[in-house]
């Protein structure tokens, strides 16, 4: 009884916080979203096996934020936020990508660990430019409930806007280009303009989740809800969906529990969508297994 009412009061006071503080309000909104942009842009670059594209993309994210807070610190004020930079360095850094990629056309996948490796370094140089690690870095590196502006949660509407709109425009070109880019260029698909519009577009969703989920820990939003779908879909479609539901039970969860327990929410997100993963293994093996006794 003394449990259920306490419980029933923790519920009571994050909604009385979440009517009275914006902040709140913009990071569940801006959960919402980056739940369902992350892990459907995620189920393509899975398909096409880019997985680390995440990865470097999200190093490259923390050079710029880096070199906005060197710039708010040293330089301009407030004029260019790290926010900007970051969403600004993880655009051009996607372009960078896509033009090593035709450089190396035989080697196409060196262009992930060159731009890794150059946003690792350029991360270390920035930060120590900005007098090393603070409490702004280590937001944007696990993500913050409470970093969210109101300037920042429309940019980041805006950014759901263009990837659903795109993805809705040229989800067949996408699609063929994922399972088989030689027949997409046969079939006189642009793969070279869908490729960069594809790399752009995940650099906008790593842009967009780094205050939710942080810049060390945006590409497993983009893949483990996708890892889980992929043991129980049936079709690449079904596969989309589950692995929206999954990012969204992720965000919802974490951002609760991260709420509730004090921590960063990138932790405890990334946990809920490991726990998924493994459920879904389990129902998948169980299933197995009871089709092997039927039989």
């Amino acid at each position: 009884m003394l449990s259920r009412t306490i419980t029933n009061l923790g519920g009571t006071f994050m909604i009385a916080d979440f009517l009275e503080f914006d902040f709140l309000r913009h990071t569940f909104f801006t959960g919402l979203l980056i739940g369902l942009i992350a892990p459907l842009l995620g189920a393509f670059i899975v398909v096409r096996r880019l997985s680390l594209i995440a990865d470097a993309l999200s190093h490259v994210t923390l050079a710029g934020i880096a070199f906005g807070l060197f710039l708010e610190k040293k330089v301009l004020g407030a004029i260019i936020t790290p926010f900007y930079s970051g969403l600004t360095f993880s655009v051009i850094g996607s372009i960078f990508i896509e033009k090593l990629r035709t450089v190396y056309k035989d080697y196409q996948e060196l262009a992930i660990p060159i731009i890794l490796s150059g946003g690792v370094g350029l991360s270390v140089i920035f930060i120590s430019l900005a007098n090393g690690f603070n409490t702004d870095i280590f937001n944007y590196l696990f993500g913050s409930a409470s970093a969210i502006s109101q300037k920042d949660f429309f940019t980041i509407i805006v950014i759901s806007i263009i990837i659903l709109f795109s993805i809705g425009l040229f989800y067949k070109e996408l699609m063929t280009l994922s399972f088989d880019e030689e027949h997409a260029t046969v079939s006189g698909i642009h793969s070279k303009r869908i490729h960069l519009l594809f790399i752009v577009l995940t650099a906008l969703v790593i842009a967009a989740s780094i205050r939710i989920v942080g810049v060390l820990l945006v590409s497993a939003l983009m893949t483990l809800p996708v890892a889980a779908s992929m043991r129980l879909a049936r079709g690449f479609k079904q596969m989309i969906i589950l692995s929206i539901i999954f990012g969204e039970a992720a965000v919802i969860t974490g951002l609760i529990s991260g709420y509730y327990l004090s921590m960063p929410p990138g932790g405890t997100i990334v946990v809920v969508s490991i726990i998924i993963l493994l459920l879904s293994i389990s129902v998948k093996r169980f299933n197995f297994k009871r089709g092997e006794l039927e039989k």
